[in-house]
């Protein structure tokens, strides 16, 4: 029988499968926690790496899936207002 896209041929592959869908999923909430943290920091110190950290959970897809696409969302809002907010106070972006 034909094996579907997704579907693993044993159990080990199946738990490897697993604990990668688990990063996946930390890293797009320690992405969200990153960006957050740069607007209240240094905006383009932190953000850029949290939008490149939210974009590997996207990569990385399974279970957290939806988690990372919504970091991606997250993490371009806080560029823009971490940008916004650091320009409006003067305050130094790097």
């Amino acid at each position: 029988m034909a094996q579907l896209p997704g579907e693993v041929e044993n159990e080990q592959d199946a738990s490897r499968t697993h604990g990668v869908e688990t990063i996946g999923g930390f890293l797009a909430a320690a992405a969200m926690f990153v960006a957050a943290a740069g607007v209240a920091y240094r905006p383009l110190r932190l953000i850029p790496i949290a939008i490149i950290m939210s974009l590997v959970a996207v990569g990385i897809g399974g279970r957290a899936a939806r988690l990372a696409g919504i970091a991606v969302a997250f993490t371009g809002a806080c560029f823009v207002l971490g940008m916004v907010a650091a320009v409006v106070t003067s305050h130094p972006l790097w």
